[in-house]
């Protein structure tokens, strides 16, 4: 069989491979793709899809987008996680320092070290802070040779006048002296605890809180099972949120500022035996802070493990150890956050932390009846301590 072409047709010639002439179409051949696709087929010419794909120039606006998007995946992996990996992974250098000893607070003048508040409670109580006369009328403070205890009182009962329908006796004490950095030496033989009590060792400027911080060494609510805790009050810009620590605490919250979460600060929670029942039937131990431009620290020593430079009278806190605690300055300026410090030690009763978790403490009642009506029950409510020792830095 035969195929007839007029002379209108593009091809003329035999059919089949090989068999066709071009007479009217015009092949471009300085072009890479000119010629046929493949068997006799011829194929269009110039279109993106059939050029390479490593020339930019034919690449689609989607392509574009997509390549974009890649450079910017690789530069986020390249550069901005290096650098978010390496300021979460900074750290202070706590170097070592050498201490010496610049007061103690010990023996038969203990109290002498210290003022007594009374007045209106600021944490909204629901107590009568007495002087020291009242004070040891009472029998709420005392000291010998070896302890100094401050306590609750337990005699006025419903039938006493006055009674305690307005708020029970107790002390709150704050020391004379004020105190810029240093390391601090608790010795704690025993620690209050019980339904509606909330007592604390702690450190504040009395005078400009929040302005000159707050640190709490010591403080636990109502039955205290969940350990002690310590925390850090501070004004806005201060935070351990995210930061490298090290410790050996849990971490309660991480923004230390005032003005958030009622207040609760930047906390961290010890052990079940770090504070209350637990800790009192050890005997107690020792708390130590160090408040330096580097961070603040704070350390727990059982009565059976206090490191012989502390009993020494040397103390070195780089032999502890990881501490309890870890406030380190990554995202917070110690310098300009804390300052002129007074040592507080009182025991609270209700007000705004303790009365605030009362209901979910499995304690009786409600907090202010509680306290006002059962004397017996605050047996416990008192703290006893050998001597504290306030270290200043010489190198």
């Amino acid at each position: 069989m035969t195929m007839e072409w007029n002379e209108s047709t593009a091809y003329k010639g035999q059919a089949g491979p090989g068999g066709i002439q071009v007479r009217d179409v015009e092949l471009e051949t300085t072009s890479p793709q000119a010629g046929f696709a493949g068997r006799g087929v011829p194929r269009p010419l110039y279109f993106p899809e059939d050029e390479p794909w490593w020339k930019p120039k034919y690449w689609r606006k989607r392509t574009w987008a997509i390549v974009v998007t890649i450079v910017v995946i690789v530069i986020v992996i390249v550069v901005v996680v290096p650098v978010k990996v390496t300021q979460a992974n900074r750290y202070p250098n706590y170097f070592k320092l050498d201490y010496a000893l610049a007061d103690e607070y010990s023996g038969t003048t203990f109290f002498d070290n210290f003022n007594y508040f009374t007045g209106y409670d600021p944490a909204q109580g629901f107590v009568h802070y007495v002087p020291r006369e009242h004070a040891e009328q009472l029998n709420l403070t005392f000291a010998s040779e070896s302890t100094a205890v401050l306590k609750v009182d337990t005699s006025v009962g419903p039938g006493s006048e006055p009674d305690a329908s307005t708020g029970r006796f107790s002390v709150r004490v704050e020391s004379k002296r004020q105190y810029e950095t240093g390391l601090f030496i608790f010795d704690v033989k025993h620690t209050p605890f019980g339904c509606g009590t909330w007592p604390a060792l702690w450190l504040t400027d009395q005078t400009d809180w929040p302005s000159n911080g707050e640190i709490d060494v010591m403080e636990a609510v109502n039955k205290a099972t969940d350990g002690n805790q310590m925390t850090l009050h501070t004004t806005d810009g201060c935070s351990v949120d995210g930061v490298k620590r090290k410790m050996t605490g849990s971490s309660l919250a991480g923004n230390c500022y005032n003005g958030t979460n009622n207040n609760a600060g930047c906390g961290v929670g010890g052990s079940e035996d770090s504070y209350g029942r637990g800790f009192n039937d050890k005997n107690g131990g020792v708390m130590a802070m160090e408040w330096r431009d580097q961070g603040i620290r704070m350390w727990q020593f059982g009565r059976d493990s206090i490191p012989d430079d502390i009993t020494s009278k040397h103390p070195d806190p780089s032999t502890w150890g990881q501490a309890d605690a870890d406030f380190p300055n990554t995202n917070c300026d110690i310098s300009s956050h804390f300052g002129n410090q007074s040592i507080i030690v009182n025991i609270d009763l209700c007000g705004q932390y303790a009365g605030g978790v009362y209901a979910q403490s499995g304690c009786p009642s409600n907090c202010t009846d509680f306290v006002a009506n059962n004397p017996s029950a605050f047996a416990d409510a008192f703290w006893e301590f050998g001597a504290f020792e306030i270290y200043k830095a010489t190198s």
